[in-house]
């Protein structure tokens, strides 16, 4: 039996930014079943020709493959950043129940 095709999405958001808010639009119009906030996150990287360093939120969320179109033009409408972080990372395994459950909550 084939895993049932869920994905991953990192996404940042500043440590003072309602990143409980943003997940909670993402589960109620479907393009999420779960999105984990993991807060106190510090972000060192480089921008616009400067390093710099934030305290952030890392968000995980996750979503059936096939909506990941839908939720990528969604984060961007959301997301306060000029250039918000758009990791996608595939499932290759894992309990086939979760990953039916990630798939019917989304579809």
């Amino acid at each position: 039996m084939p895993t049932p095709s869920v994905s991953i999405v990192l996404t940042t958001l500043s440590a003072d930014a309602d990143a409980a808010a943003l997940a909670k639009t993402l589960v109620e119009e479907r393009l999420a079943a779960c999105v984990n906030i993991v807060p106190g996150v510090t972000s060192i990287y480089r921008w616009q020709g400067a390093v710099s360093q934030d305290r952030e939120q890392q968000l995980i969320i996750k979503t059936a493959t096939a909506s990941l179109n839908a939720l990528e033009a969604r984060l961007r409408q959301l997301h306060p950043y000029d250039l918000p972080e758009l990791i996608v990372f595939h499932v290759t395994g894992g309990s086939d129940a979760y990953l039916n459950w990630v798939i019917e909550s989304v579809g």
